[in-house]
C-alpha cells in the first residue's frame, strides 16, 4: 500500500506492449487484514451519518493509523489501540457508548469503528462550536478526539491532520483498488509546538526532553541500536514519552512520513525503552557477557510512528531513520549488522513484537551500509542495489523498468525494500529490467532478491546486456526456493554506462517471475 499524494506513481514503459492476463497469487501472496479497499465509502457514510465533514474524518484516520486496519499490543503504558481510526482505551469505551456499538464491535468491524469515531468527533465539534461548512472550525475537536494531554502533542496532532487537508492523499491496494482518498482542501495552517531545540547528539532531529531517563552505569560502550514502533502517531508518542507520569522513554522517534524526528534523551543517557534483561541467545549468541544486564544500559533506543501489525512502512520513514542509525553506529562503532541493529521484538519476544514482520530489515540495514560509506560510490568497486520501487533508488545510479502487464504487491513477507512486482510466465519477454550506471569497464558480480513461493517460476531467466546493448551472460533460477535473500546470478563484464539486467517471462507456463531487486557488486 502507498500513499500517492494525488500525484499518479509513472512507471516507464519501454519495448512493445504485450496484452497477457496477469495471474493472481494465491496462497503465496495473501493481502494483509490490515489493508482494507473501499474505506472512502465507510468513511464518507459516517461522516454523513454524523455531520462531521467527510474531510475530516478522513485526515484524522489517516493521521492515526494511514488508514491501515490496526489492532496494537499493549505497548510501554500505551493502552492497545483498534481499527482504522486507532482507537483506544476512554475513546473507545465513549465512541461505543455515543454510536450506540459494543465495545468489541468498535474494536473488530470497520465501519463500526469508523462511526464510534464520528460519533466522539461530533460531540467534541458540538461543543467547540465547529460547523460542517467551516474545516478550520474543527481545530478543537480534533485535539479534543487525539486524547492527548500534553498541550504540545496535541497541537502538532493537530497541525498533523491539517497538513493531510492541505495536500491531500490517495492509497491503492496491490490489487489496485481504491483505499482511500482526499482531494486538497483549503484549510488554515494552524500554530504548531514551539518547544524544542535542535538537538545535540544528531542536528536533524528535535529535542524534546524526557525526564525518564538515568545515567549508563561507568565505562559502559553502547553497541546496540533498538527499533520499536509507538503502537500509535508520533505526536502521541513523544507527548507519552517526556511524560513523567508514564515512566518510559526512548532517545528517538521518527515521524511516519520521515519529516521530523525527536530526541527525548540524549546518547549518553539511558532511555527507559526495553523491559528486558539482554540474552544472546534470542540474538545470534552475540555479545554472551552481557547476558542478565539491562539491555537499556547499552542501546539506543528508536521508536517509529505506527504499528507493528501495518502492512507497510513510509519510504520516507525509512530513509530518515536509516539516516539516524547511520549516524548513530558511525559515532558508537556499533556493528552494522542484524545482530546490532536489533528488533525490540527478538529481545523482548514474550510481550513484544515490534517493528513487526513488514519492517523492510535487508533494505534497510543495506541503506544504513550505504549512507555509512561502508561501500564507495557507483564507481568500478561500489555497490549498487536497484530496487523494484523507483522511489528507493538512487536515480543517477539505479533505475527500474516493467515492459508488458506486471503487478506491484506486497503481500508475501520477505520483500525487499517496499514491494515488488510479479507477473504471468508466457511465451513472450516483456520484461523487468533493472538498469545501472557504470563510471568505467568492470566486471561485476550480480545478485537478485525475490519472495519465494510454490506458484513460482521454477527456471525464471535473468539475462545480462553491457552500456553497448550486447548480451554478457544469462541464467535461470528457481524462485520456488531461496527467498528473501541475496542469490547470486553470475560474474559477468560490464562496460562505461547504463547496463541492465532482465528479468524475462518467457519460461514454463502456468507460473509468475518476482522482480524484486538486483545487486552488484
Amino acid at each position: 500500500m502507498k500513499r500517492t499524494n494525488l500525484r499518479p506513481l509513472v512507471f516507464v514503459l519501454s519495448g512493445l506492449l504485450a496484452a497477457c492476463a496477469v495471474a493472481a497469487e494465491p496462497d503465496d501472496d495473501t493481502p494483509s487484514p490490515a489493508v482494507q479497499p473501499g474505506l472512502d465509502g465507510k468513511l464518507e457514510a459516517a461522516a454523513d451519518a454524523s455531520s462531521v465533514p467527510a474531510p475530516i474524518l478522513k485526515a484524522v484516520s489517516y493521521v492515526e493509523t494511514r488508514w491501515q486496519n490496526v489492532s496494537s499490543q499493549e505497548h510501554e503504558g500505551v493502552i492497545a489501540r483498534f481499527g482504522v481510526m486507532g482507537l483506544d482505551g476512554a475513546r473507545l469505551a465513549r465512541g461505543a457508548q455515543l454510536a450506540g456499538l459494543t465495545v468489541e464491535a468498535v474494536q473488530t468491524d470497520v465501519p463500526a469503528n469508523i462511526s464510534a469515531a464520528a460519533a466522539l468527533l461530533a460531540e467534541a465539534g458540538a461543543a467547540s462550536g465547529a460547523t460542517a461548512s467551516d474545516l478550520g472550525s474543527w481545530q478543537s475537536a480534533i485535539g479534543t478526539f487525539s486524547g492527548i494531554e500534553d498541550p504540545d502533542g496535541r497541537m502538532e496532532y493537530v497541525a498533523a491532520v491539517y497538513d493531510v487537508l492541505r495536500g491531500g492523499a490517495q492509497d491503492v491496494a496491490e490489487s489496485g483498488a481504491l483505499i482511500a482518498s482526499l482531494a486538497p482542501q483549503a484549510v488554515p495552517n494552524p500554530p504548531r509546538s514551539l518547544i524544542g531545540v535542535a538537538s545535540v547528539d544528531y542536528p536533524p532531529a528535535i529535542f524534546r526532553a524526557s525526564p525518564n531517563y538515568n545515567s549508563r552505569p561507568a565505562g559502559t560502550q553502547i553497541s546496540l541500536v533498538v527499533i520499536h514502533t509507538c503502537e500509535g502517531g508520533y505526536a502521541g508518542c513523544w507527548s507519552h514519552l517526556r511524560s513523567s507520569t508514564s515512566g518510559v522513554s526512548a532517545h528517538y522517534v521518527v515521524k511516519e512520513d520521515g519529516s521530523e524526528i525527536t530526541q527525548l534523551v540524549t546518547e549518553a543517557n539511558r532511555a527507559w525503552h526495553i523491559a528486558a534483561a539482554y540474552r544472546c541467545s534470542l540474538n545470534g549468541n552475540v555479545d554472551c557477557a552481557k547476558n542478565g544486564l539491562s539491555t537499556n544500559h547499552f542501546s539506543v533506543g528508536i521508536e517509529h510512528g505506527g504499528y507493528a501489525r501495518q502492512a507497510s512502512f513510509p519510504a520516507g520513514q525509512i530513509e530518515a531513520s536509516a539516516k539516524l542509525t547511520c549516524d548513530i553506529t558511525r559515532d558508537h562503532r556499533i556493528v552494522r549488522d542484524r545482530n546490532h541493529i536489533v528488533a525490540h521484538g527478538k529481545l523482548q519476544p514474550e510481550t513484544r513484537t515490534d517493528p513487526g514482520p513488514n519492517w523492510p530489515w535487508a533494505a534497510y540495514i543495506d541503506r544504513i551500509r550505504t549512507l555509512c560509506s561502508d561501500t564507495p560510490g557507483p564507481g568500478p568497486g561500489g555497490t549498487i542495489i536497484v530496487d523494484s520501487n523507483n522511489a528507493n533508488n538512487d536515480a543517477a545510479k539505479a533505475k527500474m523498468e516493467v515492459t508488458g502487464t506486471w503487478t506491484s504487491a506486497n503481500g508475501t513477507p520477505g520483500y525487499y525494500g517496499s514491494g515488488y512486482w510479479y507477473a504471468e510466465t508466457a511465451p513472450i519477454s516483456a520484461p523487468a529490467t533493472f538498469w545501472f550506471y557504470l563510471d568505467a569497464d568492470a566486471t561485476r558480480t550480480v545478485d537478485a532478491w525475490w519472495t519465494a513461493g510454490t506458484n513460482r517460476a521454477p527456471a525464471a531467466p535473468f539475462l545480462a546486456y553491457n552500456a553497448a546493448g550486447a548480451q554478457v551472460g544469462s541464467v535461470a533460477k528457481d524462485q520456488r526456493a531461496a527467498g528473501s535473500q541475496w542469490n547470486t546470478l553470475g560474474t559477468w563484464n560490464f562496460t562505461r554506462g547504463w547496463n541492465r539486467i532482465v528479468l524475462s517471462r518467457w519460461t514454463t507456463t502456468g507460473a509468475v517471475v518476482i522482480a524484486d531487486a538486483v545487486r552488484v557488486r
